[in-house]
């Protein structure tokens, strides 16, 4: 059945890859603002609490190269089903940890498994949504994975409140998982849904569906995409850098901060997810922002506010009012990445050769996850070396650069569309 076709509405997707996307992105955000937490209670030190909730960040960029291979070879729907069940099983490993380095363990496999579960039902989405509804399907899968990071912290903080132990919140994790494979199960097999995708033909003689040749392309030959692109993507491509690096920065260094001056775990919880449903609610604003106005105009605002938010950050450490400071500005970093919600994505597709544009968005998304697990390091390795004062001056000044280098190569490598550009291109 062609596009033209085959019936369709977004509704259709909703059990199919919305409800399994937010059960998986509701129990990581319940685990994520308390890892350094969990760390802590096993005897790890600050630097080390913040290496091991880096760990996510890692394998996920660990995990980009072989998720391809993967979901190329056993499909999207069982991709996704694959990375639930490593998330459980990595889950699992944390919850029996009697060391930090245990729990480090755990929590780098939860990142493959987020990068293999990332990676699938983005496939999923290209093999069984028309062309011209996918850029909408995609906007909505990019708030409901920010929906599940709002909630869920809000979740493990009503459990702690009733249980004070923080092992329940990879039990929520657990469960999510759990849930999210049962929901992959019991669906009908996808073509039924859908109506029977095209199969793209390969080498070996088989074939495969658009978003398995997707997964394909996006990992096969990294490198030489890399060095094809070396120009580009030492430019703008290390912005996209520095936004994933503010990105996985803010997402560590928020948790490790409340856990420097004495904020509980529960009321750590709550400031979290209270920030997420700020950035929750600003990503469709987000995309309004950069078709109407250009994509500079989100992205400049958005690293500004990370790299400034992370700069008065590192000055209130040790202040009488901290924990004020700690809660305003983790609403004003969550504002600044709202309003930058969905740029590196958008990015990527502007620069991405039309006839063959997978291999760029691979190597595009590698640098943006090179940024994000090299950030939590530096974290840690600043925080173990200085203090984590000096860590979030050191970030917020890269987040300055970063505004610096986006300014410079955004107008030059994408031009300012006119108005109606980017609705007619999502048409």
């Amino acid at each position: 059945m062609t596009e033209t076709e085959r019936p369709f509405s977004l509704r259709s997707v909703a059990l199919a890859a919305y409800l399994p996307t937010f059960l998986f992105s509701v129990g990581e955000g319940a685990i994520i603002p308390l890892i350094p937490t969990v760390a802590n209670n096993l005897g790890a030190t600050l630097a080390v609490a913040g290496l091991i909730a880096s760990m996510v960040m890692l394998g996920e960029l660990v995990g980009d190269i072989p998720s391809g291979w993967i979901v190329s070879r056993i499909g999207e729907r069982t991709a996704m089903i694959g990375g639930a069940v490593l998330a459980i099983a990595a889950t699992i490993l944390c919850l029996v940890a009697t060391t930090p380095w245990m729990l480090g363990i755990g929590i780098f496999l939860i990142g493959i498994a987020t990068a293999v579960f990332a990676l699938a039902r983005h496939a999923f989405m290209t093999s069984y949504v028309p062309q011209r509804y996918r850029a909408r399907a995609l906007s909505t899968l990019g708030g409901i994975f920010r929906a599940g990071w709002f909630i869920g912290p809000l979740l493990s903080a009503a459990l702690l409140h009733v249980i004070d132990d923080t092992q329940i919140v990879f039990w929520v994790f657990i469960t999510a998982c759990l849930g999210a494979v049962v929901v992959l199960l019991v669906l009908p097999d996808p073509e039924t849904m859908f109506g029977r995708a095209e199969r793209v033909p390969v080498p070996d003689g088989g074939s495969r569906t658009p978003g398995e040749e997707l997964a394909a392309e996006e990992s096969h030959g990294l490198g030489r995409t890399l060095w094809d692109n070396r120009a580009v993507l030492l430019r703008l491509g290390t912005g996209a850098g520095l936004i994933g690096a503010l990105r996985a920065s803010r997402t560590v260094i928020l948790p490790l901060w409340a856990l420097s001056i004495g904020i509980s775990e529960r009321d750590t919880a709550i400031i979290i997810g209270l920030a997420g449903a700020i950035d929750f609610a600003l990503f469709y604003a987000s995309g309004q922002i950069m078709d109407r106005f250009g994509r500079l105009w989100s992205a400049l605002p958005s690293m500004i506010g990370l790299g400034l938010g992370h700069l008065v950050l590192a000055f209130t450490h040790d202040l009488p009012t901290n924990v004020q400071w700690f809660v305003g500005i983790a609403m004003f970093l969550s504002l600044a990445n709202g309003i930058g919600s969905g740029i590196l994505m958008t990015l990527g597709a502007d620069l991405a050769p039309p006839a063959n544009p997978a291999p760029f968005l691979g190597a595009w998304r590698f640098t943006g996850d090179l940024g994000g697990a090299a950030a939590p390091l530096a974290v840690a390795g600043i925080t173990a070396v200085v203090s984590i004062s000096a860590a979030a001056g050191v970030m917020g000044m890269l987040g300055l650069i970063g505004a610096a280098v986006l300014g410079r190569y955004v107008p030059r490598y994408v031009p300012r569309r006119p108005r109606g550009a980017g609705a007619a291109a999502i048409d």
